[in-house]
């Protein structure tokens, strides 16, 4: 049965294994997308161990370790190993279900263990057709901010491609610069997460586009289809030269996904105020939770 030198550290060479698995078991928080899991790498360093058709991930953050509902057929027995290997570690959380459908399983299963939700890593999912077409009275304020950024800024949109990429890296070097990336560990750490996204942007086949203000980009998404019927943002920046370009830039991100999208993801607010305060505003949809389960508990 599984043991913890079963596991290996996740590489970019990994990419296939993950995406095979995810087309069988397709994932709906983006915790468990291979892009994050590989662009964040230099702060959660993730491993993986595969078994019976299963997929276990595990992070280890600042020496702290928590591992991941496994992802595959139901499993009772490698579940129950699992919880095994979280319960031995010394972590205030080290076990997290990312997945609605598991977490209504495990409630039925083991009813011994109490699951607690994770609001800050709780995501946000909209209707694409809401954040392109920003309809009603509830995205008025939304509507007036996008017009004056139209009005005073003189703007167009480009696709990220591999032409452009070196321009995107000066963009986000401007943003740092801006937000003082190196004062804060968890903007550093995102810093290195989308430059690795930067620097692996066609192998890790990612979509993007950018918004240019007087030929300099302004403003940057990344993103990908998470699933047939949902993209999923990876990274928004836009600088503060024109009011509204963040909403410029979400905005055309709807625009430019297909029909056949209905939903996007803008991943969490981990907790943040601010943030939290801002994708409220764009009224969810419904919203995918997370839950975890403390070691006291084990």
């Amino acid at each position: 049965m599984l043991d913890l030198d079963d596991f290996k550290p996740v590489t970019l060479e990994d990419q296939e294994i993950f995406r095979e698995q995810y087309r069988r078991y397709p994932q709906v928080h983006s915790d468990n997308t291979f892009t994050n899991i590989v662009c964040w790498n230099h702060y959660a360093h993730y491993q993986y161990a595969t078994l019976r058709g299963s997929l276990v991930i595990l992070s280890t953050i600042d020496g702290k370790t928590a591992f991941r509902d496994p992802i595959g057929p139901r499993d009772p027995e490698l579940f129950d190993r699992v919880l095994e290997l979280a319960g031995e570690v010394e972590q205030k959380r080290p076990f997290y279900i990312l997945n609605p459908a598991t977490a209504a399983w495990f409630g039925e299963y083991r009813p011994d263990l109490t699951l607690y939700p994770d609001r800050d890593d709780a995501e946000y999912v909209y209707l694409r057709s809401d954040l392109a077409d920003l309809p009603g009275k509830d995205y008025l304020s939304i509507r007036r901010q996008l017009n004056r950024f139209n009005k005073h800024c003189t703007s167009t949109v480009e696709a990220i491609t591999a032409a452009n990429l070196e321009e995107v890296r000066t963009f986000l070097n401007r943003w740092c610069l801006w937000k003082h990336c190196d004062a804060e560990a968890i903007l550093a750490s995102e810093r290195d997460a989308v430059f690795y996204a930067i620097a692996h942007f066609l192998q890790l086949e990612l979509s993007g586009l950018v918004i240019k203000v007087d030929g300099e980009i302004g403003a940057m998404a990344i993103y990908e289809q998470m699933t047939p019927d949902t993209a999923l943002v990876h990274y928004e920046k836009g600088l503060p030269d024109c009011e509204g370009i963040y909403k410029a830039i979400n905005t055309e991100t709807a625009r430019h996904l297909p029909d056949t999208c209905t939903y996007i993801n803008r991943e969490s607010d981990m907790g943040l105020p601010g943030l939290r305060e801002a994708k409220t505003r764009y009224h969810p949809h419904h919203m995918i939770d997370a839950w975890y389960i403390g070691l006291e508990d084990f």
